[in-house]
């Protein structure tokens, strides 16, 4: 087992500030290269493994993201200082830029500029979902669960909550007979 340095309550804070101030619309690509390339935090399967958590349980994923990794490095108030750094320089720039869209919100050029947001925001998701997905290929016995997921919610239709609840058990059980080693 790898040994992992150990994360100050500053360096989660400042991490997390800066993922914060990094992204608009959506920052989980910018977490990913904060915590996996540049710091080191997790590796790759490790961000892939918790992001599937974050998704899972109800709330943003970033958020839950910060609460987890500050969990993980220093416990209760490592969660608390994570969800602070994430979450405080937003609150107040999204105050101010209310308080601005309502007055210029109509304008044409601010309606442009959030379009072009709006694209790039995606692409980024885009990007980081390729990224993650190459981590799935090292497994790919789990991709299977990954198509059947995708065929009963997007094919068949059928609430997400259910097949989730249906497929988490099954694909647990294979995860940890398959690829978690025993003691």
């Amino acid at each position: 087992m790898e040994q992992r340095r150990e994360i100050s309550h500053s360096e989660l804070f400042r991490g997390f500030n800066r993922i914060a101030l990094s992204g608009f619309g959506g920052v989980m690509s910018w977490a990913r290269r904060t915590m996996v390339e540049e710091r080191g935090w997790l590796s790759s399967e490790e961000f892939t493994s918790l992001f599937g958590l974050c998704q899972f349980m109800p709330g943003p994923n970033i958020i839950n993201m910060s609460v987890c990794v500050g969990a993980r490095f220093q416990g209760a108030s490592g969660a608390v200082v994570s969800l602070v750094g994430l979450m405080g320089a937003p609150v107040i720039i999204i105050i101010a830029l209310g308080a601005l869209y309502g007055r210029f919100g109509e304008l044409p050029a601010i309606q442009a500029m959030l379009r072009g947001i709006a694209a790039v925001a995606a692409g980024l998701i885009l990007a980081m979902g390729l990224r993650m997905a190459t981590d799935l290929l090292k497994r790919p016995l789990l991709l299977v669960f990954s198509a059947l997921i995708l065929v009963g919610v997007v094919f068949l239709r059928w609430p997400l909550v259910a097949v989730m609840f249906g497929l988490a058990p099954a694909s647990m059980w294979v995860a940890a007979r398959r690829y978690c080693k025993a003691p």
